[in-house]
């Protein structure tokens, strides 16, 4: 709604910085701006620089910790070199955290790591939950278990796989900065993660996440329950997982793990975005980043978008016969 409501009055030159830049920006961003879209700037960031949290909206907010990095992907202004467009972001953020060039924007959908954990934790705590009220607040990162830190790298196990796919189509297409989540901590929480052998201790020794519950209704007279209508999946399935799933599906992509956390998110939130038979085409569709729900519903459509060249459709020997028309290798054979 901020790119619409700003596109009227936007000038060129103007600079567009979203943190973090929930997957998809930028195709939403050139949706909005159309032929704009070219004389303007658009810098994507993988996360916020601090791990906080809202006091009073709009007014005052607690900063948990400063993050040591944050990466960012930057399409600048027709003319203008992206590493000015760097320096600007680094200048407005001080010091730290210190800003990581990213080779492309996808790298930052990719690599969000909030569609990843908050999910993904969510599903693990409340998967089998009973519907009665607890006596107190869980913790959130702290109360992750073996099970839940599987989910979560089941998670970008799939979104590798997309990664490696994009390579497939184009080897000089650059993923390399699409970290796992066990990665991110490894970087992003370095000094305050006191245990990093592995992603499930990664999660529960992160002193900036001291104290973060789930999200969670009622009061200590009442017992709580979960709040399911919270950012962790109101915001991050239909911004997050339903991009990564939208592009998998145009990819021929498998992704078991997202599939088993939409199904479930989107049963929370009372929405379907997936259907039952696999596709992304559910009736909500329409408020997900996904690329289907922006115009982009072919795999033609999506490398052009991306600036990827698609790879020469050609006819193979038929496997059977021999024959040459029983068969053409596309440019998006399954992975």
């Amino acid at each position: 709604k901020y790119f619409s409501a700003l596109e009227p009055y936007v000038k060129d030159g103007t600079i567009f910085v979203v943190m973090p830049a929930r997957s998809g920006c930028d195709f939403l961003f050139r949706k909005i701006m159309g032929a704009k879209a070219p004389k303007l700037g658009f810098a994507a960031c993988d996360t916020l620089p601090w791990a906080c949290r809202a006091k009073d909206w709009g007014r005052t907010t607690e900063v948990l910790g400063t993050k040591e990095t944050v990466g960012a992907a930057v399409m600048p202004p027709v003319g203008v070199a992206a590493e000015q467009e760097f320096h600007k972001l680094q200048m407005l953020l001080g010091e730290q955290p210190r800003i990581i060039p990213c080779p492309n924007v996808m790298s930052i959908s990719l690599g969000s790591p909030g569609q990843v954990v908050h999910p993904g934790i969510t599903y693990s705590r409340w998967r089998s939950w009973d519907g009665k009220p607890l006596d107190k607040k869980p913790l959130f990162y702290h109360g992750a278990d073996d099970f839940c830190a599987s989910i979560v790298a089941g998670i970008c196990d799939d979104i590798q796989a997309i990664c490696k796919k994009l390579r497939k189509l184009d080897g000089k297409f650059d993923t390399s900065q699409v970290k796992t989540i066990h990665e991110f901590y490894t970087t992003a929480y370095s000094t305050q993660c006191k245990d990093t052998s592995t992603l499930q201790r990664a999660m529960v020794t992160n002193s900036a996440y001291d104290g973060l519950t789930h999200p969670m209704k009622g009061d200590d007279k009442i017992g709580y329950t979960p709040d399911f209508q919270f950012r962790y999946l109101s915001e991050d399935v239909p911004n997050g997982l339903c991009f990564n799933r939208g592009l998998a599906e145009l990819l021929r992509v498998k992704t078991p793990t997202i599939d088993t956390v939409m199904y479930w998110c989107q049963d929370k939130l009372g929405k379907e975005f997936l259907t039952k038979g696999g596709r992304m085409a559910g009736k909500d569709i329409g408020m997900t980043r996904a690329p289907q729900a922006l115009g982009i519903t072919t795999s033609r459509q999506l490398l052009e978008f991306l600036q990827i060249k698609p790879v020469p459709i050609y006819k193979v020997p038929c496997a059977t016969c021999g024959s040459v028309a029983g068969a053409i290798a596309t440019m998006c054979s399954p992975a």
